[in-house]
């Protein structure tokens, strides 16, 4: 688990996918990494994700590919059989997270208030999901949340992306950002890898910037 997310904080950015097509998951990979983020957390929202992680493990090692949206055990399962690292789920299913840490698979659940919050802790985790971040108040939130819990760190998603990424990696609760704005559905689907790569690149450059702030 530390490693996972050790990982996640270096990069600083969870590129949030939705792959249609399985057959886009190579250059989509290689659209990440020359763009400096070797990271992906592909949503389970598609009949595709699957056999995405599979190629994207296999084929680029170096990658920290997780799978996303997982609702049930059974996709917890064929995750870690494709090669899935860790799993992000959108709330709090006790029996998705103590399932996960049975078979030793970092999970990050989500969550957006103190019970939440709570049950995350009372099992161990230190790193939590909070979705969809800028509904439910964002960083605000966010540090009301983590007052009570000393050392919990926050994986904010949604509504994320570059006009507001700043201010949550500059907050000290936050470990990393989920986001979709370098990775857009439409964007895959049309092979406009050039584009993911450019806008990978100024998202790693502006992660940067925020943690040489940070520290």
């Amino acid at each position: 688990m530390q490693k996972v997310t050790d990982r996640i904080y270096e990069t600083g950015i969870v590129p949030v996918v939705s792959i249609l097509d399985a057959g886009d998951a190579e250059p989509l990979a290689q659209a990440l990494i020359k763009g400096g983020l070797p990271c992906a957390e592909v949503t389970f929202r598609t009949d595709a994700a699957e056999e995405a992680i599979g190629i994207m493990t296999e084929k680029f090692p170096q990658m920290l590919v997780g799978a996303g949206t997982v609702l049930t055990v059974d996709q917890i399962e064929r995750a870690a059989a494709a090669g899935a690292k860790f799993v992000v789920s959108p709330g709090f299913d006790p029996e998705i997270v103590d399932y996960c840490l049975r078979i030793r698979m970092p999970v990050f659940p989500g969550c957006v208030t103190p019970s939440e919050v709570a049950q995350a802790v009372k099992r161990g985790l230190k790193v939590v999901k909070f979705f969809p971040a800028q509904a439910f108040g964002g960083i605000k939130t966010i540090q009301a949340i983590a007052a009570p819990y000393g050392g919990l760190k926050f994986l904010p998603t949604g509504g994320i992306g570059p006009d507001n990424l700043k201010s949550y990696l500059l907050c000290k609760e936050v470990i990393a950002c989920g986001g979709s704005w370098m990775v857009k559905s439409e964007m895959i689907q049309s092979g406009s890898f050039d584009r993911i790569e450019a806008l990978t690149r100024e998202a790693v450059r502006l992660a940067a910037k925020c943690r040489s702030v940070t520290g």
